[in-house]
């Protein structure tokens, strides 16, 4: 099979390694010439990724970032006649719009926080008030993962709601979701989708915040831990059968079946799990960790769901946990420098590599083939081990070994009670 990647970044990286494992697959291309993806001997798609796909025969097509999906690639693709792992921009409104999806949550009766949506500043103000200020504020539409404020107080809610409608996101703060602030734990549980079944995957726990102890601003995340202690099989089972099922159901009605991978965002609340936000696409970085774990051929599995035939079984995961340590450029999430040497990078592909692979986030190579960085997340050094502490141990062992210029990380992913 020839394979093709769309996106570039950690996710893609580690969907890629995966994928190249597999023996039913003999070519990898890739739309964004990530040095990672590039040493598993992925061919760069330079023109558009549906006339790449006509014209080098293309088997699959895998879509990893959110913004193509909403754009409709899969509905081109599928057009086309190229099987694609991605719903379709139809379904992507799930990810498109949270206003969208907390009325479809509501419609189909998906537990999830209070909430309010507004495209003015007079509405979005009085809604924090009604809600006594500590809230969380959201900007409609695609935001990177950087358009949510979890608001302590009402001065910090009504900033974020004049930041939002006050153009900092573009056309996707044209409108801002007010919401009640759940407490609890988060968990990220995801299922692949065939459009009628929701397969979950193991759950996972990422850490946004940009420093140790949940503190600092939100990023696109900081690290990962799967699957994460306190989380049983149980859970997982009443999260598919309250959330998951139940929103795959609701769009086959409404008739826009959702195929591809589900992701959601949860707070476990003293009243059971409750969503928070839906992804149409894996999380970045929880697929890192999720790619060690996985204990079978993804491939079968990715065409199945395209197709609408995922297996009626539980997937196979290796024993243990796998853990996912991120460094970032200095200032990320703000303004930070590009185009620093990376080096202690591992040699070779990393195919072969079972318990520690060095994802390239935000890398590129420079015209003297030194692998730099290119974006403000840079690596994720994903570590397995028989336990978390197994695991924790040999990535934060590597991760001083890897160096660029302003190399930054949390030192307390996975480490117990550290939620943010």
């Amino acid at each position: 099979m020839h394979v093709l990647i769309v996106g570039g970044g950690g996710r893609e990286h580690a969907l890629a390694w995966r994928i190249a494992r597999s023996p039913r697959v003999h070519r990898i291309s890739t739309t964004v010439p990530n040095p990672g993806i590039l040493a598993l001997g992925g061919e760069r798609c330079a023109t558009d990724p549906v006339d790449w796909a006509v014209s080098h025969g293309v088997d699959l097509v895998v879509v990893g970032p959110e913004a193509p999906l909403v754009e409709g690639l899969v509905d081109r693709l599928e057009a086309a006649g190229i099987p694609a792992f991605g719903p379709t921009a139809a379904a992507a409104r799930l990810e498109a719009s949270k206003g969208f999806a907390k009325e479809f949550m509501d419609e189909v009766g998906i537990p999830t926080a209070r909430w309010s949506s507004h495209d003015t500043a007079a509405g979005a103000h009085a809604a924090v008030d009604a809600l006594g200020g500590a809230c969380v504020v959201k900007a409609d539409g695609l935001a990177a993962g950087k358009g949510v404020v979890v608001a302590s107080t009402a001065a910090e809610a009504h900033r974020a709601v004049d930041e939002i409608l006050g153009g900092r996101f573009g056309d996707a703060g044209a409108r801002v979701v007010i919401e009640e602030r759940l407490q609890g734990p988060e968990l990220s549980v995801l299922a692949l989708c065939d459009g009628r079944r929701a397969l979950p995957l193991l759950p996972a726990r990422d850490h946004k915040r940009r420093f140790d102890g949940g503190r600092g601003p939100n990023t696109g995340g900081m690290g990962a831990v799967c699957p994460p202690a306190d989380v049983g099989a149980d859970l997982v089972e009443r999260v598919r059968r309250t959330v998951l099922q139940p929103a795959v159901d609701g769009m086959a009605a409404r008739g826009t079946p959702f195929r591809g991978v589900l992701y959601a965002g949860l707070m476990l609340t003293p009243d059971g799990p409750k969503v928070l936000e839906f992804n149409v696409r894996f999380g970045d970085p929880e697929c890192q960790p999720l790619m060690l774990m996985l204990d079978e051929d993804i491939v079968p599995l990715l065409v199945a769901a395209a197709a609408g035939d995922l297996p009626q079984r539980p997937l196979q995961w290796r024993p243990g946990v796998a853990c996912c340590v991120v460094m970032v450029a200095g200032g990320y999430p703000g303004v930070y420098p590009r185009g620093m040497a990376v080096h202690g990078l591992p040699a070779g592909d990393q195919r072969d590599s079972h318990d520690l692979v060095v994802f390239h986030a935000g890398t590129r190579e420079d015209m003297d083939g030194q692998v730099v960085t290119s974006g403000g997340r840079v690596l994720g050094v994903t570590a397995w081990g028989p336990d978390l502490a197994a695991a924790r141990a040999r990535a934060y062992e590597v991760v001083p070994t890897l160096r660029f210029d302003t190399a930054a990380w949390r030192t307390d992913i996975g480490l117990p009670g550290v939620q943010g």
